[in-house]
């Protein structure tokens, strides 16, 4: 199992570096922070992660696809990638439009173009980054011999990890081209609920069974525990056995709520909530 933490941007942005220099020092694998629709850059944020940590991995949890132009994305995640010698994650999905307010600016909210555009900008992503001239057409893109000029130092691409939706189809074979599984559920009325270990271990299952023959997945799931070994053990190792591979820690939370950026910072030197 691997440790990672999810750290909320709505605090004094020159804290964020000094928290993942902490985490890493703590034992923890990977620090992503939050993409607030119209809020904090995170690309920003994440370049002074790069370059004052030298083990910890990073990336967004996560980017909607949609607002981002892929050309864009795929240069500023290919800098990153090489900022930090090839520490980058890419955390993709749609976003939920109803919260984060797409529609008062002009962006798509529509879920099925959102996820037209999250599976266009998927393909060309994995275009650009072989430094290859590379042209494309799609339903909502056109490129035409377009060569990125940077590309990741991590090959042959930068590990993309993406929102599969439980049980959607159309979601869960999304995740087959990827790397890595962001579990989700979603109700026959489109909500979205926990996912139960029960659940997850039929999503991993679903992964294997369609493509027996590649690498693992990573399979990654969001909580929360205390800090204290006994009781964090319990919820991780459900989960673990279930088929997660990566445990990250929402500190934006009860941690928060506790003691501030205090409480933070007490939490992340607690240490990964680590399984036997």
């Amino acid at each position: 199992m691997n440790y990672g933490l999810v750290m909320r941007t709505d605090v004094n942005l020159g804290e964020l570096p000094k928290l993942a220099y902490e985490a890493e020092a703590a034992g923890w694998d990977a620090f992503f922070v939050w993409d607030g629709f119209l809020s904090v850059n995170p690309w920003v944020v994440l370049s002074t992660v790069a370059l004052c940590t030298k083990r910890l991995r990073f990336g967004v949890m996560l980017t909607a696809a949609s607002v981002r132009r892929p050309w864009q994305l795929a240069s500023e995640t290919a800098t990153l990638d090489q900022l930090s010698e090839g520490r980058l994650i890419l955390c993709l999905g749609l976003g939920a439009a109803d919260d984060l307010g797409f529609g008062r600016v002009g962006e798509q909210t529509d879920r099925k173009v959102r996820a037209e555009l999250l599976d266009e900008s998927i393909d060309i992503l994995q275009g650009l980054w072989t430094g290859q001239p590379f042209s494309y057409v799609g339903k909502h893109y056109h490129l035409d011999q377009v060569t990125l000029a940077i590309t990741p130092v991590q090959q042959p691409q930068i590990p993309i990890w993406v929102v599969g939706a439980w049980p959607r189809q159309k979601s869960m074979q999304r995740v087959l081209r990827c790397q890595g599984l962001i579990p989700a559920k979603m109700t026959a009325a489109g909500a979205s609920t926990e996912v139960t270990p029960a659940e997850l271990q039929a999503m991993v299952t679903f992964l294997h069974e369609s493509q027996p023959q590649r690498q693992p997945y990573a399979v990654v799931f969001e909580g929360e525990t205390t800090g204290h070994a006994v009781a964090d053990r319990c919820v991780v190792a459900s989960y673990a056995r279930a088929g997660a591979t990566w445990w990250l820690e929402c500190v934006a939370a009860s941690a928060y709520r506790a003691g501030g950026l205090a409480g933070v910072r007490a939490r992340i030197a607690a240490g990964p909530p680590y399984i036997e």
